[in-house]
């Protein structure tokens, strides 16, 4: 057990006291606030005292904005103003509730901000409520968070450490704010992996943002294995979060390890773009499956509606699936190529890859992605991998800076068969990657090209590579001749009668009675049957479609029906949709797939669409043949034998 192990489970510890009054699933509102206070506290005590004689000057000269001469005195990018100490807030046991809120209240506006979402507050007043405020607060005094004892770096994995555990007691929100590490460390690696020659350059800086950050998980892990590249590096991380208490969690997280809190934003990144005009050099994400963006829907179609000078100009994905925004919002955040570029993994179920019609929002967005060169790769992933799911993921690879060797290829990288079962399920969460696994799908991933092209290679079935333009095609509509017959019947008069135009009409009695009259009459073309209709009368525009309605029927022997220009109309019926790759000209199509068979069909031309679709399971599907029948009929005989011996021993006729 490592050292921050072990003062993560004496920190956890404190549950033993909260058992009873609290829930498993609450202890971390309480265990997380009172360690981000402790922490907070044996930062600033080194320059307590002067932040507080500073305070009383300004104070006395009445400057109003104190914040950044605060923050420079005491060296962080929080502060606190009040006499008290996290140790003298528990000097007199009845005043524990009192004392912590004034010391509390004497936090800068972000430190402060970040209790507020915990909503340590309501856990103060309950545990005052349960007399235990006294007894928790002490735990807490007693351990030693200062930095020369609990560095940054360690500081920062044991407060990771007490979030996978609360993220493992609680699996009913766990999916929701954390990503299983192993599945971290893969996509990392994934993302960093084709530029460790540049990570190692002395003195580079490198900025990192997740615009679903959680409770931060993917930018440490990111900043981790950048750091541990090069000691030497500057990472920046920036993210931002909905949830309150993750936000409080993140932002908590890089305030231990000494970061900027302040690069940590809330809200919701559709509508309330924490970063605006900031780019990245990575993005990394794990957006929740399936979100439903209706209650920002009138701000993302405002910003569509600017194109390409917008976030989301590609395209709008239906409303209930907000995926793709999510996507393009971190393209947006792209550096541009002359500046170095930026690479960006994404965390996809399975919808995004071919849900949508050609012309549909889905379509256009996969379309803008893949035509500008954009996707580098897709990686399938085990099922049951992730806390609150069990279906199939995808990472997503994009990168605006490809390699000469990658530009206008996609690799498809299928790692569904690499996994152990764990031991023990948490949540929907079955499986797991181990670290060779890991290794593995990295080393494919990063020579996806030379395993693809070897044929001999022991990975080769598992990796392949496409030109983007492979996964678009034309959408064509393939229309047959209307053939009609016409008559009147009993069905033809009850069909007229409740037609719209027919009740409108003034004289609708007559005309009803009259065709009534007609029943039994037939013609085999529209002109002969003109002639027939002819002795009722002059009608209304209107009511004379409705007559021709309800007294055409469609007969593949019928008459080929024509437009005024002497073509031939089509049959709704029997219209047909073909998807034909790019490659290929639709009328070779036609005349390969269609005519031989159709040789009256043809190609509205009008109504072609391009789509794209990336329909991965397909391209590594293996045929397997179904078993002879005649082992099938043996299997079948042998186990009725079986039934019929278990039967007789019931019976005991056996």
């Amino acid at each position: 057990m490592t050292d921050h192990q072990k003062l993560a489970n004496f920190i956890w510890s404190v549950a033993d006291l909260l058992r009873g009054d609290y829930k498993q699933s609450e202890y971390s509102r309480v265990i997380l606030p009172l360690t981000v206070l402790r922490r907070l506290d044996s930062v600033l005590e080194p320059s307590k005292d002067a932040v507080l004689a500073r305070y009383a000057q300004l104070r006395d000269a009445g400057v109003k904005n104190m914040e950044p001469v605060l923050r420079r005195e005491s060296g962080r990018n929080f502060y606190n103003t009040s006499e008290l100490t996290f140790r003298t807030v528990v000097s007199d046991p009845n005043q524990v509730a009192t004392n912590l809120r004034s010391y509390i209240g004497g936090f800068s506006p972000g430190a402060v901000d970040v209790l507020d979402k915990y909503g340590f507050d309501t856990q103060i007043s309950r545990l005052e409520e349960s007399g235990l405020i006294y007894q928790v607060v002490s735990k807490f005094v007693e351990i030693d968070l200062r930095p020369s004892v609990v560095s940054n770096h360690r500081m920062g994995y044991i407060f990771e450490e007490l979030v996978r555990k609360f993220s493992e007691i609680s699996n009913e929100t766990a999916g929701e704010h954390f990503t299983p590490r192993e599945v971290i460390r893969l996509m990392v690696n994934l993302l960093l992996a084709p530029d460790e020659d540049d990570l190692v350059t002395p003195g580079i800086v490198r900025k990192i943002y997740d615009p679903a950050c959680g409770t931060g998980g993917m930018l440490s892990e990111a900043q981790d294995h950048i750091e541990a590249h090069n000691a030497h590096a500057t990472v920046e991380v920036y993210g931002q979060e909905l949830n309150g208490e993750t936000y409080a969690i993140c932002r908590s997280d890089m305030m231990m390890k000494g970061g900027d809190p302040n690069k940590i934003a809330f809200g919701n990144s559709f509508s309330q773009d924490g970063h605006e005009d900031a780019r990245f050099d990575y993005m990394l994400a794990n957006p929740p499956f399936g979100v439903e963006w209706k209650k920002v829907e009138k701000f993302v179609k405002d910003e569509a509606a600017r194109g390409d000078a917008g976030r989301f100009g590609a395209g709008l994905p239906r409303i209930n699936d907000g995926s793709l925004l999510f996507l393009q919002h971190m393209i947006s955040k792209m550096k541009r190529p002359e500046d170095g570029g930026s690479r960006l993994a994404i965390v996809f179920n399975g919808s995004p890859l071919f849900t949508g019609a050609a012309g549909s929002g889905e379509s256009e967005i996969r379309r803008w992605i893949l035509e500008n060169d954009l996707l580098e790769g897709i990686v399938a992933l085990p099922d049951q991998l992730f806390y609150n799911t069990g279906i199939s993921t995808y990472f997503w690879i994009l990168t605006n800076r490809k390699s000469p060797r990658h530009r206008g290829k996609v690799v498809l990288l299928d790692g569904r068969d690499l996994w152990v079962k764990m031991r023990k399920s948490l949540g929907d969460k079955r499986k797991m990657l181990n670290d060779d696994h890991i290794a593995t799908l990295t080393r494919d991933y990063v020579d996806a090209l030379a395993v693809a092209g070897d044929p001999d290679h022991p990975r080769n079935a598992t990796v392949k590579v496409f030109e983007a333009s492979d996964f678009g095609y034309w959408r064509i509509t393939v229309e047959r001749p209307l053939r009609l017959r016409f008559e009147i019947t009993e069905a033809t008069v009850a069909l007229l009668a409740e037609a719209r135009a027919v009740i409108r009409y003034d004289e609708s009695e007559a005309l009803l009675a009259a065709m009534k009259s007609m029943i039994g009459t037939t013609a085999g073309s529209r002109s002969e049957f003109a002639a027939k209709l002819a002795e009722l009368g002059r009608l209304p525009a209107p009511v004379e479609k409705s007559v021709w309605e309800a007294s055409s029927v469609s007969d593949p022997e019928g008459e080929v029906q024509t437009n005024r220009a002497g073509g031939p109309l089509p049959d709704a019926e029997l219209r047909d949709y073909e998807n034909v790759p790019l490659s290929e000209d639709i009328h070779d199509y036609l005349a390969r797939e269609v005519l031989p068979h159709v040789p009256e069909a043809w190609i509205d031309e009008s109504k072609t669409k391009t789509g794209y679709e990336i329909p991965f399971t397909r391209h590594f599907h293996v045929y397997q043949a179904p078993r002879p029948l005649s082992e099938i009929d043996s299997e079948i005989r042998a186990l009725e034998a079986q039934i019929r011996d278990l039967l007789g021993e019931v019976t005991g006729e056996a």
